[in-house]
């Protein structure tokens, strides 16, 4: 919906309706400015991307996990309390997923495409844009940016781009999962919301053996790329030993085989991806191989055997910035600082990163355009300690960055007064205290320092509530 013209409303620019831009958008119009939002979907479409929706999810479903244990559970507290996009549309399409916050992709993008497209002040534009634009403007083309703008942001900044890539899971039929093999579980029987398929040693070597052979017949120039470590295809892990994925992705810890009542030697999950419970992912299977080796190393693991893959795993480019080198903790480029950079292309990894910046990089950008000082959250929040790592890590070999509890400061000491000895807390008797304290910093700073209404929701309730249709 294209707003009126007024003169007496700032307006900014916000490149790419992706996690990242659609948070950015919606969150300057929030703090009343207008906002031109340029997407180039479906126009112009990239090799990962399916439709022209804004924040599709191309590689998981899931945004992580809940509660106060998780470092990503904090960072979707901290968004919850300021009505942040994208957990608010997650929170509404979620799927059964333990303790991990899974959404219906497709009902998800509706949902942010929806708010956003709705909103008064926000006029979207469908059309590539090649060169970083005058003015105040939010850059969040995500991690597959055009190579035009990629190389004009590269002039700006005078550092080069770096890129990795990553790597999306098959998807894969109920119909066609064998039940008498596979089972419901979660580990330690936390909940039923995976399906579990065992390997005996052999089953496992074999599986092994077939992805050693099917790495091997992926083109020369794949053995040379860089990937990041958080989302690490499975024929590259592999690489890394036999015994790596069952001690990773494939985890047989706290997963009781209802056959034998033992871990089994390795684990294979899934998790459901639609609504229904027809369609579910291979967790920590993202791949790059061929089509033909993919379908045969999946029918490989027990309890797949007749799988029916429904969307074949892709590796595609991710584009981002040498974070410490050319950004501030306020998510403005040195070289300009009308310019801020959110999502993947500003160093992050991870889709409630990717948000979380957006919402920054967009709410200061309304700061600037209404002649306001940029903010940065405090150090004891999640999103306060990843953008002061964007701004101060190693810029020697940076990679992007997900959320963890290293990046917030630890609990002072307790002393014991009467003996002087240091007593120290385990993590799980830590992190409750760290994430009560970073919400309350976090809520404190957004209501006194930023100016928001924290009980205030982004979206009229309807748009969070009304049910989507299929599409």
């Amino acid at each position: 919906m294209s707003a009126a013209p007024d003169s007496s409303i700032p307006t900014i620019t916000v490149i790419g309706a992706g996690l990242a831009g659609s948070e950015a958008a919606l969150a300057a119009a929030r703090a009343g400015v207008r906002v031109r939002l340029y997407e180039m979907r479906p126009v112009k479409m990239t090799p990962a991307h399916r439709s022209g929706n804004f924040a599709e999810l191309v590689c998981s479903n899931s945004l992580g996990g809940e509660g106060e244990q998780q470092s990503k559970g904090l960072l979707q507290a901290e968004l919850r309390s300021v009505g942040g996009l994208i957990v608010g549309a997650a929170d509404a399409s979620k799927l059964p997923a333990g303790n991990a916050l899974a959404v219906e992709r497709d009902e998800f993008s509706e949902r942010v495409t929806r708010a956003v497209r709705d909103h008064p002040l926000i006029e979207v534009r469908g059309e590539e844009v090649t060169a970083v634009p005058e003015g105040i403007a939010v850059i969040a083309s995500g991690p597959l940016t055009s190579d035009a703008l990629a190389a004009d942001v590269a002039r700006l900044t005078g550092s080069e781009r770096l890129s990795f890539y990553d790597a999306a899971a098959p998807v894969i039929a109920a119909d066609s999962i064998d039940f008498d093999v596979a089972w419901r579980a979660g580990r330690y029987e936390q909940s039923a919301d995976y399906v579990n398929c065992p390997f005996t040693k052999d089953e496992y070597l074999a599986f092994f053996a077939a992805l050693e052979q099917a790495r091997a017949h992926t083109p020369h120039d794949w053995e040379h790329l860089e990937f990041f470590e958080g989302c690490m295809p499975i024929e590259e892990i592999a690489r890394r030993g036999v015994d790596t994925p069952r001690f990773g992705p494939m985890s047989p810890k706290g997963l009781d085989d209802p056959r034998t009542g033992r871990w089994p030697y390795a684990v294979a999950q899934l998790r459901q991806e639609d609504r229904a419970g027809q369609l579910w992912s291979l967790v920590g299977f993202q791949t790059g191989l061929k089509w033909g080796d993919q379908k045969a190393v999946v029918q490989l693991i027990p309890g797949l055997q007749n799988a029916e893959i429904v969307r074949y795993g892709v590796m595609h480019r991710n584009t981002y910035l040498n974070a410490p080198e050319v950004l501030d903790a306020t998510l403005q480029l040195r070289a300009d600082p009308t310019k801020l950079v959110a999502g993947v292309l500003a160093g992050t990894e991870g889709y409630l990163e990717s948000a979380a910046t957006g919402w920054l990089a967009g709410t200061n950008a309304a700061r600037l355009a209404l002649g306001q000082p940029a903010l940065v959250p405090p150090a004891e929040s999640m999103l306060g300690g990843l953008v002061r790592y964007l701004a101060t890590a190693n810029p020697k070999g940076f990679q992007p960055m997900n959320v963890n509890w290293a990046l917030v400061p630890e609990l002072p000491a307790e002393v014991n007064p009467r003996t002087g000895k240091v007593r120290k807390l385990g993590k799980r008797e830590k992190r409750p205290i760290m994430y009560r304290r970073a919400l309350d910093a976090f809520t404190a700073w957004a209501h006194d320092d930023a100016g928001l209404d924290v009980a205030r929701p982004v979206w009229p309730a309807a748009v969070a509530s009304e049910p989507i249709p299929a599409t």
